[in-house]
């Protein structure tokens, strides 16, 4: 189901719109995604692993932090960050950043064709702080560096292969990225205030080791991509090359699907959608605009290919992961308990879509070595 941009309704500020993204949605929205009652029902009272699911759906640790994943000699990193999965014949590889520094890199769990884990190992070492970042269609795992020059490495969880630095995709402090296969673009959010939204356009689609770095603008209310001249950063921000830089408040997590790039800003709590071919921005979240909203502290993200459903992670707010449906309804989908001083981490489906990993990246412990990553399991929906 493409969450197209047809149905728009009031501007919210120069150049940005909110919207309805369904297509088959029968009338036209006023605001953007409502808080609503989700397509799983309520939660239910947390499991043995402190996790609040909806009916039909469990839970498991497959990883702690500073511990050995069960069935290898493979001690699993500490805060684990941003995730993605791969399929593997059969199975299926999980990815994981770590966001530490000194140290940082990646790790990834092996999954066989009924879900056990036969293989953990490192992917990535000595960076800093790689906190989120994207998959690529040729396999790879694109991890960023949120810090100030930060680099992306471009690793390979598939094959263990040694991981390339990519400093063509510039440097800045990295968040997420995202591939759009249509455009053969890869899309960066920075966190920071006061930051941009990216686009590298790769010499040759599938190799990251050239290519041009462009920022999105704004004037007069119309937005271009603009090349950033000197990507490396130094000594002008890459953020400060381009007159009318739109800017963005913390950007967070990046996904792609059908023609639209959604990312998050954690400054202002809101889900943007960047819709590739009409080359226009448009909120479709903002709890400032959503009475009694259950999505705050707005940060990672992912989706179901099978149902369009987006699924947004908390850093604070109730701990959850909440559902973003196509008819605009927002709504918890599952709430760590005890987890008060952590945050959520990494949301992935495996390429079945029937299983969903992420991290709590400090656990109930608050602290870094405490991280813990969960699968969880059950009846997710298709359209």
């Amino acid at each position: 189901m493409q969450r197209r941009n047809v149905l728009r309704a009031a501007v919210v500020g120069t150049g940005s719109v909110a919207f309805g993204f369904t297509m088959t949605r029968p009338s036209f929205a006023a605001y953007p995604a409502q808080t609503g009652p989700s397509p799983y029902g309520s939660l239910r009272s947390a499991d043995a692993n402190g996790v609040m699911l909806p009916q039909g759906f469990t839970s498991r640790i497959v990883a702690r932090s500073s511990q050995t994943v069960s069935g290898t000699s493979y001690t699993w990193h500490n805060a684990p960050d941003g995730g993605a999965c791969f399929a593997d014949g059969t199975g299926w590889v999980y990815t994981s950043n770590s966001e530490i520094s000194p140290g940082g890199g990646a790790s990834a769990l092996r999954f066989n064709s009924s879900g056990t884990i036969t293989a953990a190992y490192r992917t990535l070492s000595n960076t800093r702080q790689n906190c989120a970042g994207g998959a690529t269609p040729w396999n790879s795992w694109l991890s960023c560096e949120e810090v100030d020059l930060g680099y992306v490495y471009e690793t390979y969880p598939l094959t263990g292969a040694a991981a390339v630095q990519r400093p063509a995709m510039g440097r800045f402090k990295h968040e997420a990225a995202a591939a759009d296969p249509d455009l053969r673009v890869i899309y960066l959010t920075e966190d920071v205030s006061d930051g941009a939204f990216y686009r590298f356009k790769p010499t040759t689609w599938g190799n990251l080791s050239s290519g041009q770095l462009q920022v999105l603008t704004e004037s007069g209310g119309n937005l271009a991509w603009a090349n950033v001249p000197d990507p490396d950063g130094s000594p002008t921000a890459t953020r400060n090359q381009v007159a009318n830089t739109k800017r963005f408040n913390g950007g967070e997590g990046c996904y792609y699907a059908d023609g639209v790039c959604f990312f998050t800003t954690k400054g202002d709590n809101r889900v943007w959608a960047y819709d590739t071919a009409a080359n226009s921005i448009q909120i479709a979240y903002d709890d400032s605009l959503t009475p009694n909203p259950p999505l705050t502290g707005i940060d990672n993200i992912t989706g179901s290919t099978a149902s369009g459903d987006l699924f947004v992670a908390e850093d604070g707010g109730n701990q959850e992961i909440c559902i973003i449906t196509p008819d605009d309804i927002v709504a918890p989908f599952l709430r760590l308990s005890g987890h008060g001083s952590s945050e959520i981490t990494g949301p992935a489906f495996n390429p079945a879509g029937n299983r969903l990993y992420f991290s709590s990246q400090r656990g109930t412990t608050g602290s870094g070595s405490g991280g813990m990553t969960f699968e969880v399991s059950g009846p997710f929906r298709t359209l």
